[in-house]
């Protein structure tokens, strides 16, 4: 107690010196002052790691809404998706609501595909750990089976008709993660790419998109950013290359510390003659603005959908040797036009920054777009046809969507929120998935032909009923349309591929169906480009 004391005296004794004889407290010093206090005297033990990691947290929380900080297990699961690749075993799975991990495609030439484990399969343990019926949270689920490049995980599996566990020993190796949802003629003109986020290698899949396009007759090119939220600065400048002149701007970022940056097209884009439209909506943020903005400013292209999310500010990574990282906004970028397309915000109050949607919505911005209004100060204009456009909260679209929500009732929220349909998909497959293989061998052909039967929704409905969801027919005559479109392409997903999912559900998106009427209407799509 006296030794306590005699510290405590030393403190308060040591402070009022060093006021006394004018010494300076620094920020930095009096920070490393206060967490020296609370860990040494604070009543209760204390992690100083949880000290550091928060007072960073509320420092950062005074400036920008994307000003963060990450613990290194954060920053690894940030960075996974960017980069390209992880090691893992090689399957895309889905938790059933069973509690059961359900193989829903292995990746091809991938670990599992070797080993023989099959779409269909249902994972039970994981060395030797019950993962299945024991609520296992997602991300523990994969922790266990991503692991180093050639390190073993071992399965047991099981699989329909066979009426015991099988075992499976699989090495793990390099994993790819795709940034292109989906590359598909959506006419015999049209293409469609459908990007999820700009990641490393996105500037790669894109070319090969663009050519595999190409070989199958694409003349135009629709380009779906919807609920993109960004990524690689430099993935979203090496793909509007693509589309635009040498000497072409792109984007420039201008910052009050750091040196601002010019990114120019540095050659002739590959694709610079045909129709592009750009689908966009609420959630396209940050690089799917940047490569919107230019293609717009630039008069090289529609942007069809809704006003973007409005993230015109930059980060730069400054990682700590712990693996830990700041991402700090270091200055802002601006379109070729001048506009900076970053929406207000209040330092130090990243809630209301986040409710913005919930105030479009309930403005009726989502339904009608005179409920937008940009300010006079905030015009510019294009560079070539020297149309109006705004900067200050988001890429405006040439041609604005409303949300379509007449398909959406209560009986559906509550099909979808059990899991019913899923459930259902994962069952029929059990038994039918060689016999609608055989029937229709292609992609294609499934999404041509394939019909959902009255018999099959009845089943569905079925199952809601046991459920304790109960049928309303007047709610279902509503939703059954697309109840049954969601039921197709969750079987196409399953069958055949990821792409598979898309190219059914966005016949009943009206972002896409206005994107694709509009790529195939030359004078109107001149006529919004002002030529």
């Amino acid at each position: 107690m006296k030794h306590l004391f005699y510290s405590l005296l030393f403190i308060i004794t040591a402070s009022t010196a060093l006021n006394a004889s004018g010494f300076e407290l620094t920020p930095d010093r009096k920070l490393q002052y206060a967490e020296g206090i609370i860990s040494t005297y604070y009543v209760d033990p204390v992690n100083r790691d949880t000290i550091v990691d928060e007072a960073i947290k509320a420092m950062l929380k005074t400036l920008d809404p994307h000003s963060l900080y990450s613990t290194p297990e954060e920053t690894r699961e940030l960075n996974e998706p960017l980069s390209g690749n992880f090691s893992g075993i090689g399957i895309q799975f889905n938790i059933a609501s069973t509690d059961t991990l359900y193989v829903i495609q292995t990746i091809p030439g991938g670990p599992s595909e070797k080993v023989g484990i099959l779409p269909g399969d249902r994972i039970m343990e994981v060395n030797d750990t019950l993962i299945a019926g024991v609520k296992m949270k997602n991300s523990d689920v994969m922790r266990r089976l991503r692991g180093p490049k050639g390190s073993t995980v071992n399965v047991k599996v099981m699989r329909q008709g066979v009426d015991k566990l099988i075992d499976f020993c699989i090495t793990r190796d390099d994993i790819p993660i795709y940034s292109i949802d989906a590359a598909y003629m959506a006419d015999p003109h049209t293409g469609y790419i459908r990007i999820s986020q700009f990641a490393e290698k996105t500037p790669k899949e894109f070319e090969e998109a663009i050519e595999k396009l190409r070989k199958q007759g694409m003349k135009n090119l629709i380009i779906d950013l919807q609920d993109n939220g960004g990524g690689y600065l430099n993935a979203a400048n090496e793909l509007a290359n693509h589309f635009l002149k040498k000497g072409d701007l792109i984007v420039y970022t201008e910052a009050p510390r750091t040196p601002g940056f010019r990114y120019i097209a540095e050659k002739d884009g590959n694709f610079t003659d045909g129709r592009v439209v750009v689908l966009v909506n609420n959630y396209s943020a940050s690089a799917s603005e940047i490569l919107s903005g230019a293609l717009q400013d630039h008069d090289r292209g529609v942007v069809v959908g809704r006003r973007t999310f409005g993230k015109g500010l930059v980060q730069r990574p400054f990682p700590f040797p712990d693996g830990s990282m700041i991402r700090l906004t270091v200055s802002k970028y601006y379109t070729p036009s001048g506009r900076c397309i970053q929406k207000p915000y209040t330092k130090g109050d990243p809630d209301d920054y986040h409710s913005d949607m919930k105030h479009r919505f309930e403005s009726g911005e989502f339904m009608h777009s005179d409920s937008i209004h940009f300010p006079d100060s905030l015009k510019y204009q294009t560079l070539k046809t020297h149309r109006p456009v705004y900067g200050g909260g988001g890429i405006m679209p040439d041609r604005f969507v409303p949300l379509d929500t007449t398909w959406y009732t209560p009986y559906y929220r509550d099909v979808l929120a059990k899991g019913i349909i899923y459930k259902w998909v994962l069952s029929y497959l059990d038994t039918h998935r060689d016999e609608i293989k055989k029937a229709y061998p292609t992609e294609q052909l499934f999404a041509d032909k394939f019909e959902v039967s009255p018999d099959m929704m009845q089943q569905v409905i079925d199952s809601a009923t046991k459920a304790d969801i109960e049928f309303n027919e007047e709610q279902y005559a509503k939703s059954g349309e697309y109840m049954r479109y969601l039921l197709k392409a969750l079987l196409a997903r399953d069958l055949y591929e990821n792409s598979s999912y898309f190219r059914i559900m966005n016949k009943l998106n009206p972002i896409y169906t206005e994107g694709l009427r509009l790529i195939n209407q030359p004078k109107e799509y001149n006529k919004l480009l002002n030529r």
